[in-house]
């Protein structure tokens, strides 16, 4: 009698994000280049030259990606928790994003926060734990002056091309 395997296989997170692309094996060269990814793998797909399944590891976590058959796009938004957020956001500019919302101030809840656009649509939110206030005290920060200045930062999308 076997058993039973571990419900999570090793190395993956109770949820996987997928990323679906027109350009998988572009988006890979992205993560690689911006956050330090490392391709575990891929296989071909049934379109000659597509991919069909790829997997990514950036950090502690695994990201799948496959080549879309779907007729519109479907970009993914993805948060990645970085120990310095102003060097990941300018290699990833440097590997062909582009900015969405520049780095925040400290939010309330005491993450600096960037968002950015890969090269093919995908919006990744980088956040930076630079404090750990108490559920109470992040609470309390939210009616701050400096704090609303921070969040109306979160809101700036005016990246070329995203309204």
């Amino acid at each position: 009698m076997s058993l039973k395997p571990e419900p999570i296989p090793e190395g993956y997170g109770t949820v996987t994000p997928w990323i679906v692309t027109s350009d998988t094996a572009r988006v890979i060269e992205f993560i690689k280049a911006a956050f330090g990814g490392e391709e575990l793998g891929r296989v071909e797909g049934p379109v000659p030259g597509r991919i069909g399944h790829a997997e990514v590891r950036i950090g502690t976590s695994i990201v799948l990606l496959f080549d879309t058959p779907f007729k519109a796009d479907t970009p993914a938004l993805l948060r990645l928790y970085v120990e310095d957020a102003a060097a990941v956001l300018e290699r990833a500019v440097d590997a062909g994003a582009t900015i969405v919302t520049p780095l925040t101030d400290v939010q309330a809840w005491g993450d600096r926060v960037a968002r950015l656009r890969d090269p093919l649509g995908d919006i990744w939110w980088l956040q930076e734990r630079v404090e750990a206030p108490s559920p109470e005290e992040a609470m309390r920060r939210m009616g701050e002056p400096k704090y609303l200045a921070a969040m109306e930062q979160t809101q700036v999308m005016d990246a070329p091309g995203l309204i």
